[in-house]
């Protein structure tokens, strides 16, 4: 089986400001203080099931150097610069024209770029299991976790089933819920969260996407048309930006008829907030942090990252700090407090939903 991984890794991780930057967001940053960054965690829990040069990164323009030096193991030509974002069909889109041309009969895994999945070996068998149901088929399989809470800031898939690590039929994706909707997927069992992995076989995305999306397909043949030529940068830059601004999700997952879910307990988070983080930093005992990690739990719920953070009658908190001096906090209960360079965060994590406005540009 011809197995090719696409990373997407174009996003901004606007709500770990000022850990997270768009000159440099939490995709490449090494946010739990473990010695790697997030895009590198990716690619280590998909080598078991493909091999390094069908790895693919879609990424911006901006940070393609970036990934070239983080993942150097990966070729080149591999790493697909956007020009613009236009959101994860076009994304999408454009790394499987690239692989048609390769091989137009390979299987294709999508991830993005910046999650957490703690059980690793189990998700190399949820993956390898969903290529063999859509390998040769035009059957598309999601991945779906567990839900371990009534988590009201994740989409949710509901299954025809309740079976878990078996490929199940899906029939509808549902919006981020509010808290009693949430506790009701929670009851009923065949709801899961849905983690933005897609499963497919070459053929069956570029058929989906022609059906359901024929704007963005039109494109795409035009960009392809160019591939291995001196026009292909030109073309791409001139095209791409005009493809429909929408999601995979939208674009095709929920106009699909041939949509199935593997769900399971993965250990995963999209690691989209500094409470998620505080979760997932690992305590001192447990892996994957190395001998002289910057990462560490200490005395009253607190977590740390950073080379020398002072906590001083502290509750629950978490203070990220990588890359400075000493930093000194004393006194707070359930709070941000995040450094990086200039920049720093004081906030209760009850209000970090609000930290991508916080950090806004604001008017002189």
């Amino acid at each position: 089986m011809d197995t090719h991984v696409v990373i997407m890794a174009g996003g901004v991780g606007s709500r770990l400001w000022p850990v997270s930057t768009p000159a440099m967001p939490k995709q490449f940053i090494d946010i739990l203080g473990i010695g790697k960054t997030l895009i590198q965690m990716t690619v280590d829990r998909f080598l078991p099931v493909c091999n390094l040069s069908n790895f693919w990164v879609v990424t911006s323009a901006d940070y393609v150097e970036i990934v070239s030096r983080q993942l150097p193991m990966i070729p080149a030509d591999h790493i697909l610069a956007e020009p613009e974002p236009r959101n994860t069909a076009p994304c999408i889109a454009y790394a499987s024209w690239k692989i048609a041309s390769v091989n137009p009969d390979a299987n294709i895994v999508v991830t993005p770029a910046d999650a957490l999945v703690i059980n690793v070996h189990k998700f190399a068998a949820a993956i390898r299991k969903a290529l063999n149901f859509t390998d040769g088929s035009r059957h598309i399989v999601t991945v779906g976790i567990e839900p371990s809470r009534p988590e009201t800031g994740y989409g949710y898939i509901c299954a025809s089933e309740k079976q878990s690590d078996e490929v199940v039929k899906v029939l509808g994706f549902k919006e981020k819920p509010d808290h009693a909707t949430a506790k009701e997927y929670l009851a009923a069992g065949n709801y899961f969260w849905n983690a933005g992995i897609f499963v497919w076989n070459c053929r069956t995305i570029i058929s989906e996407i022609r059906t359901h999306a024929p704007q963005i397909a039109s494109l795409m043949d035009r960009i392809a048309s160019s591939f291995g030529t001196w026009k292909e940068e030109d073309v791409l830059q001139e095209c791409f930006p005009e493809c429909e601004k929408i999601s995979i999700d939208y674009a095709v997952m929920e106009k699909s008829d041939e949509i199935y879910v593997i769900a399971s307990d993965l250990g995963w988070s999209d690691l989209g907030s500094f409470s998620s983080i505080k979760d997932n930093i690992p305590m001192p005992d447990e892996d994957p942090v190395p001998d002289g990690g910057a990462a560490k739990a200490i005395e009253g719920d607190n977590k740390v990252i950073g080379r020398d953070i002072r906590l001083f009658g502290c509750e629950g908190c978490i203070v990220h700090a990588e890359g400075t001096g000493t930093v000194v906090v004393s006194g707070l209960k359930d709070y941000v407090v995040a450094v990086n360079g200039p920049d720093i965060l004081v906030c209760p994590i009850s209000e970090e939903q609000k930290i991508k406005e916080y950090s806004a540009p604001q008017d002189s």
